[in-house]
């Protein structure tokens, strides 16, 4: 069994656990695989294990990427997403999940009718408050959620967000525990049940599954740091 496949197992075990133990069915929670900066090889060993769907940050690595590997793989887009390659990227990926502003989602939902799409979209917002992340304010984002909702291609599936970097997982539950609470919130308010909550990565995603997680994305612990050579 190579490394990967080894760690993917081990994950899986991580989250089923942390789902049990939260009194959650282990089937309500996607792994997302950061493959960002991993190479192609990396990616293909760990679909062959099973691995559905993986994450990448950057437009142009997920495009160079894509058509060296296997159709049946699902790409989602974790990172910040610029205007100028919403065109490039909409037909290839199968979930965004940073969309921070509503001028972004306008622009995706314009340029979605021209290419006769209706992309899945989590909105990412930054509970934190760090000026060095995207997303929306909480307070912004109860006042667009109508908007956002209403736009007639993009689908809002649910939010996202990046929880500030600690050494202790249980730093990050407070965040998690917002943005819950803040989608029940716009659940409650609008209607809609926005079920997907992309939140938790390597270091947090038991905890972020305690929380109500639905997506975990997780890099590290998987393919190990950038630069490690895996063997199998």
């Amino acid at each position: 069994m190579s490394t990967i496949i080894r760690r993917l197992e081990e994950i899986r075990a991580r989250m089923d656990a942390a789902a049990l133990k939260a009194g959650r069915n282990p089937g309500e929670v996607g792994l997302v695989a950061v493959s960002k900066t991993r190479s192609v090889e990396a990616v293909r060993e760990a679909f062959d294990g099973g691995q559905a769907i993986f994450g990448e940050n950057r437009v142009q690595e997920l495009l160079a990427k894509a058509p060296l590997l296997p159709a049946a793989l699902r790409w989602h887009l974790i990172g910040h997403l610029q205007k100028n390659k919403i065109r490039k990227v909409l037909p290839v990926v199968d979930l965004i999940h940073g969309v921070d502003t509503a001028e972004l989602a306008r622009d995706i939902d314009r340029i979605a009718a021209e290419l006769g799409l209706f992309p899945r979209v989590l909105l990412e917002v930054n509970v934190s408050g760090e000026g060095t992340k995207f997303g929306f304010d909480p307070e912004v984002l109860r006042e667009q959620i109508g908007e956002l909702l209403a736009l007639p291609r993009v689908q809002v599936e649910g939010l996202m967000t990046i929880a500030p970097y600690a050494e202790e997982a249980e730093t990050a539950r407070p965040f998690f525990v917002k943005l819950r609470a803040l989608r029940d919130e716009i659940a409650v308010k609008t209607a809609r049940p926005l079920p997907t909550l992309s939140m938790g990565m390597s270091g947090d995603f038991e905890v972020a599954i305690a929380e109500g997680s639905t997506l975990v994305r997780v890099g590290t612990a998987i393919f190990g740091d950038r630069g490690e050579i895996l063997s199998g």
